[in-house]
């Protein structure tokens, strides 16, 4: 097992370096400052849906919820409702990330630059990062997930730090957008501890019923679509609300349902992956439309006919 990890983070750093060696250097554009809407009370409706963020944090560590399989009421970070230990950690560290973003938010949308931009982009990092150490802890193994939480962070921090020097934002490009890609994976493939795993895929990335197999898109993959038409929605919508206003609303709403799935799952019987769920619901649903046919034999004999005198 020591082997096969060592191998995984081997192939890992590889790809990263030849990632880093075959592709250019993505430079900060200083038109990403420069928003649709620049109107002063926009500023006011971003800083308020950012510091929304300070509420999710504190439902997170103090709201009292009620569980099924717990006498009593609990924090959504009790101990308790966690079968590993590394999970509170990285849990914890999620939720200090997301109130840390309202301030650092709030703190480069008065006045947009580089610099500031550092204090926006640090702290969703740290909830990048803390949210992969919890899949590998609750779909991989609980020792390698507690230790990649701070592997994970310092990486995070290192992409920062290597941007603002270098003005380079691949490394952070890959830690944003990787999760976007492995958690939908890890959800749908690797079997859970808990049930509810179907969050995973409403805030990540997508959603896929169990039943009526439809794609739904998920609210922080909606967010990034939001963010990169930002003009094109202000222009849209006659100049009522920019794709950046949007942006902040989705991503206000991973958090919640993030905290709403922690409020309501249970430890998860018998561990069956969502790929295998949805396998068996629709064989079940294929089985409800098909039409049985009875078949019938029939067998004829020949009967004399007697002729009346």
């Amino acid at each position: 097992m020591k082997k096969q990890t060592l191998l995984a983070w081997g192939v890992a750093i590889l790809c990263f370096v030849v990632l880093m060696i075959v592709t250019p250097a993505i430079h900060q554009s200083e038109a990403y400052h420069d928003f649709a809407d620049q109107r002063e009370f926009l500023v006011s409706i971003m800083i308020y849906e950012s510091l929304r963020y300070t509420k999710y944090t504190e439902c997170g560590f103090q709201f009292p919820i009620p569980c099924n399989w717990s006498p009593g009421a609990h924090t959504l970070l009790s101990q308790e409702l966690f079968l590993a230990e590394g999970e509170v950690w990285g849990w914890s560290i999620f939720f200090i990330g997301v109130a840390a973003v309202a301030i650092g938010s709030s703190y480069y949308h008065l006045k947009p630059n580089d610099a500031r931009l550092v204090w926006d982009r640090l702290p969703m990092t740290i909830a990048f990062t803390s949210i992969m150490a919890i899949f590998i802890i609750e779909r991989i193994n609980e020792q390698k997930g507690t230790v990649s939480i701070i592997l994970l962070l310092l990486a995070g921090v290192i992409s920062i730090l290597y941007w603002r020097f270098f003005d380079d934002l691949r490394p952070y490009a890959l830690i944003q957008f990787v999760p976007c890609i492995a958690i939908p994976l890890m959800a749908i493939l690797l079997p859970p501890m808990y049930t509810h795993s179907a969050y995973w895929l409403w805030a990540a990335g997508l959603y896929l019923p169990y039943l009526h197999l439809s794609l739904y898109a998920g609210f922080y993959l909606l967010a990034k679509v939001e963010e990169a038409a930002d003009k094109p929605i202000y222009k849209w919508t006659h100049h009522i609300v920019s794709g950046h206003t949007l942006k902040h609303l989705c991503a206000a709403m991973v958090p919640v349902l993030l905290a709403l799935m922690l409020a309501k799952r249970s430890n998860e019987a018998e561990r069956q992956s969502l790929l295998e769920t949805w396998k068996v619901s629709w064989t079940r649903f294929r089985g409800k439309d098909e039409v049985k046919v009875e078949s019938y034999t029939c067998a004829y004999s020949d009967v004399p006919v007697e002729e009346s005198p």
